[in-house]
């Protein structure tokens, strides 16, 4: 009760703040501190993966604030708390100088910035025939492509035994899969038939992935045939769902499935 009480103190006076001002408030907090982290070797990550999801939570709350209901706490914060953990877990990729550190945190902010921006036109119910709507739409799932690449590639520089990869391709795939299939309607309630096509896409992306571990690939690569997999199957899916799957759509996605496989096959070194 004393949470709550505390809680709709905040709401009342956190929502007299204009919402795109409180956006780049976000930004600006998350940001900072994702810089302040790179300063640290990744023995900290224990502290600041932690600190930096309940950050990113609490801050992507007091962008959107108002109308969030049910499924829409996981469909709405799963990218901005996703794309910061990873982001700063992706960083430890490259050498830690700022010649690296100032375009990778740019990327994160502009990245941010979209991501919260999107979730805001999702959160106020934005109709699906509008081009504001779309935008979100595109926004949302560029990122998470370019969020599933940063997994993989991670996972991949670990070189891990093929089960590991199964089981963490399989889950990320799953939860992407979820929230994006979710904002086809932005139902208050999860439909089992989005369960399903998500649970659908995961199994085939595990599988993908055990393949792919027995195959003599670059983490980078391994990585890009992933993603481009589960941009390819997540479109066909969506648009499936959405009663808007045509010809060209499919053949837009097959095309570049077929190309990303065509790099991946000549980047084999057996």
């Amino acid at each position: 009760m004393i949470f709550k009480k505390y809680l709709q103190i905040f709401e009342k006076k956190a929502i007299k703040i204009e919402k795109r001002l409180r956006l780049v408030i976000s930004v600006f907090i998350l940001t900072s501190l994702l810089v302040f982290s790179t300063f640290f070797y990744f023995d900290k990550a224990p502290i600041f993966i932690p600190v930096l999801l309940i950050a990113s939570f609490l801050l992507a709350y007091f962008s959107l604030l108002e109308g969030i209901e049910k499924m829409a706490w996981f469909g709405l914060f799963f990218m901005p708390v996703a794309l910061t953990i990873f982001f700063y877990t992706f960083y430890f990729l490259f050498p830690g100088r700022w010649l690296t550190r100032i375009p990778f945190i740019i990327i994160y902010g502009v990245s941010l910035y979209a991501v919260l921006l999107s979730a805001n036109i999702f959160n106020v119910g934005v109709e699906k025939n509008l081009q504001l709507y779309r935008a979100a739409f595109s926004i949302n799932f560029f990122y998470q492509a370019f969020l599933a690449f940063i997994i993989f590639n991670i996972l991949f520089s670990f070189k891990g035994i093929f089960l590991i990869n199964m089981v963490i391709v399989g889950g990320i795939g799953f939860l992407l899969a979820l929230q994006l299939f979710w904002t086809i309607k932005l139902d208050k309630q999860i439909e089992k038939e989005v369960v399903n096509y998500a649970l659908f896409l995961s199994i085939l992306l595990g599988e993908l992935a055990v393949l792919v571990s027995f195959i003599p690939l670059r983490g980078t690569i391994a990585a890009l045939f992933l993603t481009a997999s589960y941009y390819s199957l997540g479109g066909v899916i969506y648009n499936f769902i959405d009663q808007k799957l045509f010809k060209e759509t499919i053949r837009e996605y097959v095309f570049v499935w077929i190309f990303v496989l065509i790099i991946t096959v000549l980047s084999i070194s057996w």
